[in-house]
């Protein structure tokens, strides 16, 4: 793995603890097409995400970020190398609903009300038998929409619709949580707001999360690290701490720490290009 030289307010993540990462990666390549269709989505990738963390994923389009949390949920074969979830295969870590995603798209089924979307992966697939995280009236409740259990869809608007899907995401007890730019079609306030109450609910429910996103301002406030992929084929550029308070308001982006920081992930950003 390459880590660029790091820039003061930014330092190297450290090793491993003992009883091993949430998520192992080793020498991974993802291909998709054969012969002259051949495309190398992901290259040699190798990488460790300790449990409990919020990663960032950023990088240039086409580098595989999506392909990388796809790599990890099962829903991506490699062509080569290995990945483990908790000491498991991606497959049984997917049987066993170890993970949960979240897609930009918040998908509800809009004929539901938003407690029986968030219901709605305990009726299926045997999820009657998973341990919950806590009750769906509660989960909705953990993620400010107590009150507006009985709301369909289109009775909400796009931030509250997502706050539905990372309920819904959280009813099964994931220890991991994949975000594919979760908060990439909303407003730039409501990011804001859902950019704090991610942060929230990471910090309430100790869960894993891999988070991938185009803007540099959201992955420095919300990631306690930062990977940055390089494009064509996709490989590691860098991986490292962001050097801030665990507690982080949005004030803190005005920070002279945070301003050095996503400058140094828009330098890292250009040599991926």
């Amino acid at each position: 793995m390459v880590v660029a030289d790091i820039e003061p307010g930014v330092v190297i993540a450290p090793g491993q603890p003992a009883d091993g990462p949430a998520i192992s990666i080793r020498n991974a390549s993802v291909v998709f097409g054969e012969d002259d269709d051949r495309v190398v989505a992901l290259s040699d990738i190798s990488i460790d995400f300790d449990a409990g963390d919020l990663v960032t994923v950023l990088g240039p389009s086409g580098c595989g970020k999506s392909t990388l949390l796809r790599l990890v949920a099962d829903l991506v074969p490699a062509a080569d190398g290995s990945v483990s979830v908790f000491g498991k295969g991606p497959e049984a870590a997917r049987r066993a609903r170890e993970f949960a995603f979240v897609f930009q798209d918040a998908t509800l089924l809009p004929w539901r009300s938003a407690i029986d979307n968030v219901r709605l992966p305990l009726e299926v697939g045997g999820g009657a038998g998973i341990e919950q995280h806590t009750s769906p009236e509660e989960l909705l409740a953990l993620v400010g929409l107590e009150g507006r259990e009985n709301a369909l869809p289109h009775e909400l608007s796009g931030g509250m619709r997502q706050r539905v899907s990372i309920a819904r995401a959280l009813v099964c007890k994931p220890k991991i949580l994949l975000m594919d730019e979760p908060f990439g079609a909303l407003d730039e306030i409501t990011r804001d707001k859902l950019n704090e109450e991610l942060l929230r609910i990471w910090q309430q429910t100790g869960t894993t999360i891999l988070f991938v996103t185009h803007s540099i301002p959201e992955a420095a406030f919300l990631g306690q690290k930062t990977l940055v992929l390089s494009a064509n084929p996709g490989r590691v550029l860098s991986y490292f701490e962001i050097d801030l308070p665990r507690q982080r308001q949005l004030s803190i982006r005005d920070s002279v720490e945070f301003i050095k920081i996503t400058g140094h992930l828009r330098s890292l950003l250009e040599q991926a290009s």
